[in-house]
């Protein structure tokens, strides 16, 4: 049997069908693994929401943001940075016990875009943060009233099922200060000031730390989208303008899903 070889042409128009193949697949890939790495993000925003319920069911409200009145450090000595990061008991260190998950794991949103050294690998940036509308500060530098105090229950608010519990963030706590682009005061230049919801769009005229500002302005999810867990345990992947609170002359218009537990 005579075997024809292919000629140059035929090769040529052969690699070109194949490198057009790879063209069009390339973005597919790309967007269903970053797809994929959203959905396990999801997965530990539930186990999260999960751990959160179960301590507001058995103590009776929701653990601190941060508490800073305890004597002892937690296990394992206090998270962050202690140049610029507050010292005190975060609300994850309190609900350790009500996880069947290894919180190194679960603590981290794979889709984050932190790049820069002194933060890429401290856990309160750039992963996930409770609503401090809900899950109150023992104290505050600023002494911003609304956010210090008891910690609210689920039993407590009025709409738990359209109020944010947690979510992507910028930083390990978050409030509704952080989702204007006119807050009701500057919010000051300490880190945990650095909070936002990944992909806002007024984070793209906010003084970001350096190293936040590709997870801020571009956010981390296809479509700039957040996963979020809410009071009442359920969750949803939303976009991250429907966050966004409006100011109205002297009043501020807050959409649903609620930072506000009323």
């Amino acid at each position: 049997m005579k075997w024809r070889a292919f000629t140059l042409i035929e090769l040529l128009v052969i690699l070109s069908i194949i490198a057009l193949v790879i063209t069009i697949l390339i973005p597919s890939l790309r967007y269903s693994k970053e797809n994929a790495k959203a959905v396990l993000c999801g997965s530990n925003i539930r186990q999260l929401t999960m751990s959160l319920t179960l301590y507001d069911s058995e103590n009776g409200t929701f653990p601190y943001s941060i508490d800073m009145n305890p004597v002892t450090p937690p296990a394992g000595g206090y998270a962050g940075n202690i140049m610029y990061d507050r010292a005190g008991w975060w609300w994850f260190q309190y609900i350790i016990d009500y996880s069947k998950h290894d919180f190194d794991s679960i603590m981290w949103c794979p889709s984050r875009r932190i790049k820069k050294i002194e933060i890429k690998y401290n856990e309160l940036c750039g992963n996930y943060g409770v609503n401090q509308s809900v899950c109150k500060m023992s104290d505050s530098v600023e002494k911003r009233v609304e956010f210090i105090g008891k910690p609210l229950s689920a039993g407590g608010i009025s709409n738990p099922g359209q109020t944010l519990l947690i979510l992507d963030s910028g930083y390990s706590m978050i409030n509704w200060w952080h989702a204007t682009d006119k807050p009701p005061e500057p919010l000051g230049d300490l880190i945990e000031n650095n909070a936002y919801v990944p992909g806002l769009w007024v984070n793209k005229d906010r003084d970001l730390w350096p190293g936040f500002e590709d997870d801020a302005v571009y956010g981390r999810h296809p479509g700039r989208k957040v996963n979020i867990g809410y009071g009442d345990g359920h969750l949803a992947r939303i976009k991250a303008d429907d966050l966004y609170v409006e100011k109205t002359g002297d009043t501020y218009r807050f959409k649903q899903p609620l930072w506000l537990p009323k």
